[in-house]
């Protein structure tokens, strides 16, 4: 009676601590919402008269110092409420990660509202795959845009008349067109407030909002084309001033105070450069040159802060400020060598690379994280899906790489043909990123639609399956559809991978799988010949170097990432406060502008800089120190299966030779529930509209033709039931 009594004790003080949480995450949720609304009231409000002529003068009469002079009223209104939230997101996020089990067997997608506005609602077009909610923010930013421009255009062009124009030695098309310049460049400001945010993968203003840098990218690519757009208007229109008016001088001024034309110009410049490379036949086909041209955007954003002044530029910061503590954590990460175990050489060109992990690293399906391989590139870094599960493969995290491009083709030769094999190979990562949550299980029915490597997102999702199923989190599965198509049947071995080398054919049967595999190149099966490649695992040497992947903030890496955005921006106050009370304020006395715009500006920027190193090195070490003696003991006591192969010694089987025996039960009840059609590609309406359930969850990861091809039978008017989702790398 004793435990029973204490088992009931234990389990009301978790009910009751899972009730404080959930209304400590709603009171930051409302509070969120609050800070979020008054920050767009403010974008609204910024085009009229009485944002300027009352708000305004009032927000800086109060916010005016000696120690943060001018720029203190927009460091207020525009910077501190997104970092605010930013830090409140990582709270909320720190809280709910012990209730996301909770969350994921619940089934309040079925009767959502928001699933019908999740539907496409354009299949096709310049945007892709465009949702309803996502066609509704579209629609709503670029109303913002309009009301901006028509706004600012109404007071501009109201105050210009023949004789004001006069009076300035203009003509009045000189003052209309310097207006019209002037005002694009402050719409395109709008956009470059929110160019940095789509792209910041470990952001928790994204995870409040339930999305992915990899499902943001496309926002990123939208918002860079409208900005570049009403950038590039925005310097033509001044040129063509210069250019017909005896002021071409103008062009190379680089003013001790006020706007610098010439840091423009350049960062314009780099601006078209990175536009340039971005489009998609460019972007697709020479990647590198994308990527790397890329990188411009550092000197962009340095010569767009000397031409506007840093207390302007404190409008755009708070994305960038964000992306900056994300990109400097990226590197720290990307510095560490990280231990790969194993490596497995597939039939059908694909390789499938085992890394160490620490058991506390917790990440969902679907993830993806960044690789980088010294030995066959020091610069190239390619995202891959993981294909393993942390609950399944505790201390294991795998990727599968299909052969595709020169970077995969390089690493499988070195694995396949090099002679003698290696016995290392040295590896970095970045991430892992990905989902709040396995959302997927909240359905009925689940249908998974995949071409070629597409497939390699599902593998961790019905891993993922076959763990919800087994053990204490025992609850009834979805039914799965799985539509794959391969080119040839040698890719068939790609499905070998979707189960764990510990499952059985018990945990197998719970799944309730289905597999339809087609493969259109082929009429009938290929029968094996000598010349094919045989299924082959290496085994690696670990270095003392290497360490196991683990969380670069460690196990509260969320609560830690809201203690750098805080820490970092408060040192920052702290010393451009004693750069501006001590230094700038005894010449400028915030009155008369005399100190150098290009000197404040370079002064803030290394001091954002400082601040950020400072707190994000802090974090990065305490962490590391904390699970230093853990990876090291990790390190040591690798369990390396030396009885099967040697480190670089291949062994010729899909699998290890002594636990072949154990496995082929549950593959061949795999390979039982799969249907395999010769020459002919998938009826995918068909098979889709064929399926039963309330909630039919439809997650499609392919080429572009087949995520079309599915966004349209979920968006079609017999198709209420079905919740689309689509996953795509390719930018």
């Amino acid at each position: 009676m004793g435990k029973e009594a204490e088992t009931v004790i234990n389990g009301g003080d978790a009910q009751v601590s899972n009730s404080t949480q959930k209304k400590t995450r709603l009171a930051i949720g409302v509070l969120v919402l609050v800070i979020f609304l008054g920050y767009i009231m403010i974008w609204l409000m910024m085009p009229t008269n009485t944002f300027w002529l009352h708000w305004l003068p009032d927000i800086q009469a109060n916010a005016d110092s000696t120690y943060f002079g001018q720029q203190g009223g927009n460091i207020l209104i525009y910077t501190f409420p997104i970092l605010f939230i930013s830090v409140l997101g990582c709270l909320y996020l720190h809280l709910g990660k012990k209730d996301v089990k909770h969350k994921n067997g619940s089934s309040s997608a079925k009767n959502s509202y928001l699933a019908q506005w999740k539907k496409p609602a354009f299949v096709k077009g310049p945007l892709g795959i465009v949702s309803w909610i996502e066609l509704s923010f579209l629609s709503m930013f670029i109303a913002l845009l309009i009301w901006s421009f028509s706004s600012y255009l109404h007071s501009m062009m109201a105050n210009i008349t023949r004789q004001s124009a006069a009076e300035m030695g203009e003509k009045v098309w000189e003052a209309k067109l310097y207006s019209a310049g002037l005002l694009l460049g402050l719409v395109g400001n709008i956009c470059l407030a929110f160019l940095f945010f789509p792209v910041t993968r470990g952001s928790s203003v994204l995870r409040l909002v339930g999305l992915t840098s990899e499902s943001s990218i496309k926002y990123h690519i939208w918002l860079g084309h409208l900005t570049m757009t009403l950038f590039t208007a925005h310097g033509l229109c001044f040129v063509i001033i210069w250019a017909y008016t005896p002021q071409i001088s103008e062009m190379v001024k680089w003013g001790k105070v006020g706007i610098s034309n010439l840091a423009g110009e350049i960062a314009l410049l780099f601006g078209l450069a990175m536009w340039a490379t971005s489009f998609a036949r460019i972007r697709r086909k020479i990647f590198e040159l994308f990527f790397y041209t890329h990188y411009l955007y550092v000197l962009f954003i340095i010569f767009y802060i000397l031409h506007v002044g840093f207390a302007y530029f404190c409008i755009v910061l708070p994305g960038f400020y964000l992306f900056l503590i994300d990109r400097y954590l990226r590197l720290l990460q990307s510095q560490q060598r990280v231990c790969l175990v194993s490596a497995r050489v597939l039939p059908c060109q694909a390789v499938e690379l085992n890394f160490s992990k620490s058991p506390g690293l917790c990440y969902n399906p679907t993830s993806s994280m960044f690789i980088n391989m010294p030995g066959i590139s020091k610069l190239e870094w390619h995202p891959f899906t993981i294909t393993s599960n942390c609950n399944t493969d505790p201390e294991k995290l795998s990727v599968v790489i299909k052969t595709q491009g020169s970077w995969s083709h390089k690493l499988y030769h070195k694995l396949s043909v090099s002679s003698p094999p290696p016995d290392r190979l040295e590896a970095s990562i970045e991430g892992p990123y990905g989902p709040a949550s396995a959302h997927f299980l909240r359905h009925d029915t689940l249908v998974m639609v995949s071409g070629g490597s597409g497939i390699t997102p599902f593998i961790s999702i019905l891993r993922e399956l076959l763990f919800s199923s087994i053990g204490s989190c025992r609850r009834n599965p979805p039914q799965v559809l799985l539509i794959t198509a391969f080119k040839k049947s040698v890719d068939l071995t790609m499905l070998d991978l979707l189960l764990p080398a510990s499952a059985t054919t018990d945990d197998v049967s719970r799944l309730h799988l289905r597999i339809e595999a087609y493969v259109t190149r082929q009429i009938e099966p290929t029968t094996t010949t000598d010349d094919q490649s045989p299924c082959r695992t290496m085994w690696f040497k670990p270095s003392a170097a290497d360490a196991p992947i683990s969380a670069i903030l460690g196990s509260n890496s969320w609560l830690w990432l809201g203690v750098i955005i805080s820490s970092s921006f408060l040192i920052f106050l702290v010393l451009i406060g004693i750069l501006t009370r001590y230094y700038i304020y005894p010449i400028d006395h915030n009155t008369e502008m005399r100190f150098s715009y290009t000197s404040r500006s370079v002064l803030n920027v290394l001091f954002m800089c400082i601040s950020i190193a400072m707190a994000a090195s802090s974090a990065f070490v305490w962490n590391k120190k904390q699970s230093g003696k853990e990876m090291r003991q990790k390190i040591q006591n690798l369990d390396m299966p030396t009885s099967m192969a040697s480190p670089g010694q291949v062994v010729s089987s899909c699998y290890d030779v002594d636990d072949r025996e154990l496995e082929s039960l549950p593959h061949q009840s795999l390979a039982q529930n799969t249907t395999v059609h010769y020459g002919q590609r998938p009826n995918l309406k068909k098979l889709i509209l064929e399926c039963e359930g309330s909630s039919i969850g439809v997650i499609v990861s392919g080429p572009k033709k087949m995520r079309q091809e599915v966004a349209a039978i979920c968006s079609s008017s017999e198709a209420d039931n079905l919740h689309f989702e689509s996953i795509s790398f390719s930018w």
